[in-house]
């Protein structure tokens, strides 16, 4: 925990879909988080840090209105707000998956509309009105676009023609009968910065920090350790069939026959690697897994 000196940093976290993922990312970071029941005031073991949950789609209006210092949201809320902030690290992790979280035009399977130009003249319901708006605009289509305030893929076809929508796999839009048209724009969630605090030396730094951490949480995702002992007669076969970040770190054990290995790899690998590297002669593995990769 960092000494107390007077000064704070005002993060503002997305509240709603991408709650979970971002405090399990902070907490992988190294940030102690704690949320009363009803209360929107973040406790982080940071003296320095003073959390406030917002729903994401405001976040970058007030990091650019100053309110917060920084805050998480996606790209999709930054261009829709047009709101002007420095984009200090685009952090690839969504709610579900560590995909882009792409917004879709989508429509009832058994639709007409197959083009964009298919919607001239329809109605169009999202969240996403601005951008969506834009869309249309460029591609020479004109149409009423409607704010959605909920459940928008129950929308079509009763009270709209096809609605612009968030995904990250698309099995829920599938599960609602509706088709994918056109892909509207593709997000990932971004650390921001108010124009003026990033302007802060003490800020900046504190942010900057942050970053590292935040960077560094968000590649360890989906990745683990391996450790092995391996015969030293054995290590060119053996390491032939490893995949690695780099190379695998190999050091040198008490017993001249025998190294030990160490790598990170994806962990949807390990199943398939495992038994072939016991097969290869490697004991005494070990799997673990990571908080933080720093390059």
């Amino acid at each position: 925990m960092a000494e107390p000196n007077g000064k704070k940093l005002k993060l503002g976290l997305p509240k709603g879909s991408l709650e979970q993922a971002t405090f399990q990312l902070l907490q992988k970071a190294g940030f102690l988080l704690a949320l009363a029941p009803r209360s929107y005031n973040a406790s982080l073991d940071d003296c320095e840090l003073e959390g406030i949950l917002l729903r994401a789609q405001e976040i970058a209006k007030y990091v650019e209105d100053g309110v917060f210092d920084a805050g998480l949201t996606g790209k999709d809320w930054i261009i829709e707000n047009e709101a002007r902030v420095v984009e200090a690290a685009d952090l690839l992790y969504a709610r579900q998956t560590l995909r882009p979280v792409r917004w879709v035009l989508a429509v009832p399977e058994n639709s007409s509309i197959r083009t964009v130009q298919d919607l001239e003249g329809k109605r169009i319901a999202t969240e996403l009105v601005r951008t969506t708006c834009r869309f249309l605009e460029e591609c020479g289509v004109r149409a009423e676009v409607e704010f959605s305030w909920g459940a928008t893929e129950v929308k079509t076809p009763l009270l709209v023609d096809a609605i612009v929508e968030a995904t990250e796999t698309g099995r829920s839009l599938k599960a609602n009968g509706l088709r994918i048209v056109e892909t509207v724009l593709v997000s990932t969630t971004r650390l921001i910065v108010n124009p003026k605090s990033w302007q802060d030396a003490w800020k900046r730094n504190k942010i900057e920090n942050l970053v590292t951490l935040l960077q560094g949480a968000v590649m360890a995702m989906g990745r683990v350790g391996l450790k092995m002992n391996i015969p030293r007669d054995s290590l060119s076969h053996v390491i032939r069939c490893l995949p690695a970040m780099k190379t695998p770190t190999i050091s040198a054990l008490y017993d001249p026959g025998w190294v030990a290995v160490e790598i990170i790899i994806e962990e949807k690998r390990v199943r398939e690697l495992i038994p072939e590297l016991k097969r290869c002669g490697a004991r005494d593995i070990i799997e673990y897994p990571l908080n933080k990769v720093i390059p």
